[in-house]
Order: C-alpha cells, then sequence, then structure tokens
C-alpha cells in the first residue's frame, strides 16, 4: 500500500469531518459547545458512542488478543450489561434531575469542594493518559504507512494530527462530536464487518463454513472457571459490569454525551440501544480474531512476537488492497472517534469544574476560557504523546496505561458512597482516601501472587480500589447535616 493512496485516503477522510464539522457549528454558543442545546437525536448518539467506547487499542488488541486468551473476553462484555442497565436506571436519572454539565458537580452537592475537585481531577489525569496512548498508537500506524517514507519526523506527524482534531472540534464542540462520532463509528463498523467478509472469502468460508470453522478453532472458549486464572468468568463478568458503570457512567466523555437528549426516557433509550450493538461488535471483533488466526496458520505464515502487531501485519501486507484500505480506515476512525470526544469532554470538565462556568455571565469572557482550555488539553496531549514516544519502551508504556486505569476506583468509590449511604465524609479528607486507594491496589496486584496462594488479578481489580475508596470513606464519615468545616 503506497504513501500517497495512504496520505489520500486520510485527506479525503478529514476533509469528510470538517465539512460536517464546518455544518454542525454554524451559530454555535459556549452552550452548544457543552452540552449540544439538549437537543441531540438518541439514535445518533447510540451509534456514535460505539466509536468513542472502542478505540484503536480494541480495533487492534481485541482480534489479536483470539490467540491467548481465545473468546474469554466476551465474558466481559456480557458483564457490560447489567453494568449499562444500572447506568440508566440509576446514574441517568440522578444526572438528569440535577441538571449537570459536569457529572461530577454531583460530589459537590453530596459531600463539598474537595470531594468534587478530587473526581473531576482523576478523570482529567486518567483520560487525559488514556487518550494520549489511543493516539500515539494510531500516530505510530500513520507514521510506518505514510511519514517514515516521506522523512517526515514523527513529532510533526502527532502535531497535524492533533491539530486536525482540534480544527473539527474547536467551534462546535460535543454537537459535532455527536456527528463526527456517528460518521466514524460508521467507518469503524464497515471496516470490521468488510474486514470480515473478505478475510472469510480468502478463506473460502460461506456463513455456515465460517461459524463451524470458528467452532472447531482452538480460539473459540467463551468460558473459563479456574479461580486462579485472569480469564475466571466471574472476575471477567463483575469486571464488565463495574468497568461499564465507571468508564461510562461515571465519565464525563461518554456521560456528556448522553446528557445531550432531550430528556431522560430518550437517554435512557441511547443507552439500552448503544448496549446491545456494542455487544454484537465486539463479538464481530473477536470473530475476526479467529479468522485471521485461521487465515495465518493455513497460509503458513510466522506469529509477529506481540499480538496487536498481528492484524496490521496481515492488513497491510498479505490480504490484499480492499482489507488494507478498510483497516486504515477502521483504525483512524476508532482512536479519532475516542480521541475527539475526550478533547471536548476534558475542555467541558475544566471548564465547569475548575473555572467555574456556572458561575460566569459574560459569553465573550467564557469563549475565550473555553478556547484557551480547548488549546491547552490540546499541547498536553501533544507532550504526553511525545513522551510514549521517548520512552519507546511497551512494557513501561503499558503499565503507565494501566495506572490511568487505577485512577477510576476512586470514582467508583465516591459515587457508590454517596448514592447508597446516608453519611456525610469530612471533606478535607477524601483527596488523601482517594491517592491512597490506588497504590494500595499497585501494591497487592504486584504482590498477589505471594501472598494469596498463586492468585493473579485480572480487571477486577477497579472493584478491589473501588471498595477501598468506599472503607476509606467511611472511616472518614458522620451522620448528620453537611458542614463545610468537616
Amino acid at each position: 500500500m503506497s504513501p500517497a493512496l495512504v496520505l489520500a485516503i486520510i485527506i479525503v477522510y478529514f476533509s469528510l469531518l470538517i465539512a460536517v464539522a464546518w455544518y454542525t457549528s454554524r451559530g454555535a454558543t459556549t452552550e452548544t459547545f457543552f452540552t449540544a442545546n439538549k437537543s441531540a437525536p438518541w439514535y445518533l448518539v447510540a451509534f456514535g458512542m460505539i466509536g468513542t467506547s472502542l478505540s484503536g487499542v480494541t480495533f487492534i488488541s481485541v482480534p489479536g488478543a483470539v490467540g491467548k486468551q481465545a473468546f474469554s473476553y466476551f465474558q466481559m462484555v456480557l458483564g457490560y450489561l447489567p453494568g449499562y442497565a444500572f447506568i440508566a436506571l440509576v446514574l441517568m436519572p440522578l444526572y438528569y434531575k440535577l441538571n449537570l454539565v459536569s457529572i461530577y458537580t454531583y460530589l459537590e452537592e453530596r459531600f463539598g469542594f474537595w470531594s468534587y475537585k478530587t473526581g473531576s481531577f482523576f478523570f482529567l489525569l486518567s483520560r487525559s493518559i488514556g487518550s494520549a496512548f489511543r493516539l500515539y498508537l494510531t500516530a505510530l500506524v500513520l507514521q510506518l504507512g505514510i511519514f517514515d517514507p516521506w522523512g517526515i519526523p514523527f513529532e510533526l506527524n502527532v502535531l497535524l494530527t492533533i491539530l486536525l482534531i482540534w480544527i473539527y472540534t474547536f467551534k462546535g464542540g460535543i454537537k459535532t462530536i455527536i456527528f463526527t462520532d456517528t460518521l466514524q463509528t460508521f467507518f469503524l463498523v464497515s471496516a470490521l464487518v468488510i474486514s470480515v467478509f473478505l478475510i472469510a472469502n480468502e478463506l473460502h468460508l460461506g456463513i455456515p463454513a465460517l461459524i463451524q470453522t470458528i467452532q472447531e478453532s482452538p480460539y473459540s472458549q467463551v468460558f473459563f472457571w479456574e479461580w486462579n486464572d485472569e480469564k475466571n468468568f466471574f472476575k471477567q463478568f463483575l469486571a464488565g459490569t463495574f468497568i461499564a458503570i465507571t468508564m461510562t457512567g461515571m465519565d464525563q466523555d461518554l456521560m456528556q454525551k448522553n446528557l445531550t437528549c432531550k430528556n431522560l426516557q430518550e437517554a435512557q433509550k441511547n443507552m439500552f440501544s448503544f448496549c446491545v450493538v456494542l455487544v454484537v461488535v465486539n463479538l464481530l471483533f473477536l470473530t475476526l480474531g479467529a479468522l485471521l488466526y485461521t487465515y495465518a496458520h493455513r497460509m503458513g505464515i510466522a506469529m509477529p512476537a506481540k499480538t496487536d502487531n498481528l492484524y496490521p501485519m496481515l492488513a497491510l501486507n498479505h490480504l490484499g488492497l480492499p482489507v488494507a484500505i478498510f483497516f486504515l480506515l477502521g483504525i483512524t476512525a476508532s482512536s479519532y472517534a475516542s480521541a475527539d470526544s475526550a478533547l471536548a469532554s476534558l475542555t467541558t470538565a475544566f471548564c465547569i469544574d475548575f473555572l467555574k462556568f456556572k458561575h460566569r455571565t459574560n459569553e465573550a469572557e467564557k469563549a475565550r476560557l473555553k478556547l484557551w482550555t480547548h488549546i491547552g488539553f490540546s499541547v498536553l496531549l501533544y507532550f504526553i504523546i511525545l513522551i510514549f514516544r521517548w520512552i519507546n519502551d511497551d512494557a513501561v508504556i503499558n503499565a503507565v496505561f494501566r495506572v490511568a486505569g487505577y485512577t477510576y476506583g476512586p470514582l467508583l468509590g465516591l459515587f457508590t458512597f454517596g448514592l447508597f449511604t446516608a453519611a456525610r465524609v469530612r471533606d478535607w479528607a477524601v483527596p488523601f482516601v482517594c491517592v491512597t486507594s490506588p497504590i494500595i491496589c499497585y501494591l497487592l496486584n504486584a504482590h498477589s501472587e505471594a501472598w494469596f496462594n498463586g492468585f493473579k488479578f485480572g480487571f477486577e481489580l477497579l472493584v478491589v480500589n473501588g471498595a477501598i475508596t468506599f472503607v476509606g470513606l467511611w472511616l472518614f464519615s458522620y451522620s448528620g447535616k453537611k458542614s463545610n468545616n468537616a
């Protein structure tokens, strides 16, 4: 696949995004940027959230992981369902009742100033690192496909990437993103479906033969019951439930889209539709993974050292031009759909939670502050990506990404304590509790095999993190009315 063709695809793709951004941002105000004027169609929000929830990491990692973990990831996907039901039936009614723009405002009303700032800070930290990591992976693919053959440095590649995202999000914000993410989800799902179809065609498999081939392959096992195994069903299912609750229901990025619907009922329809489609899409990713491994074995292609490299290697070098084109569209769409909404949500959270936008009345001042905040987070993402590049050590980078995941545990503890107890918390102690909990979890994870008879933590460490935060809050709790001096 020539660099010129790759560049042409990227130019056409971004031209479409910028055209959509121009159309949707006409007459946009600061309110439009944050809430889309509460007028977003629920079906567009539901479909566009698929692209936001998935990322370039998912696009290449889930199919690649099938080789070692079979279909075990689907256990976690099944766990998403009760998690999304909890969001739709418990969290959304709360957010709509309080008429929130930043969901962390709830923590101020429930506990106080420091709880509010702590919750928002943990979101800003986690989403900045996570989004930068996802963009880093996309930038690497573009570097190999376009910029290396032309001698263009990685730093310029990243600058152009973030500049393009900034251009089509800076004015319309969440309103624009709802429409661009719908377009990007279309490309992502199309790339996935067409990749499955074309690879099955290469293997001369119709639908019945495709299903039979996957069922008879060593990759089709879904359920694992060994307790010490990271793939244990109960660990994965429980983790999936709480990952959905925290990384969707307690995440400003995804909930900001839900809060753009006209009313609670439409937002709930959006959430239930979204979770059904997400299950189907993840099943297709796993199917794609099984097909990739089957194809590589039949053709005698040597496996790459890293499973994440399997799909890019086969798509760009072995499966022909159509698969290569759709792979490029898919990974670009999945990464940018996640990154553009992250940039808007970071801007929103900082403006509402730290710049006190709800107390400002001057529209020109708000527009200026929003613009500079948007620029500031764009610059921050740029330098975090360069740090990943300079580290250039997959073990360290993955560790940093896991640390970002630890930051959702304190949010889980804060929200569950607020929802399921009537107790107050000594507000000054909340930052200390929320910092201590991830540190304890890191130590538990590092020594679990020695301390717990070979037990290995998986994604369920998030639940442990939330539980430790919950206990810490309980230790600093008291009954009675809220006091600013507590």
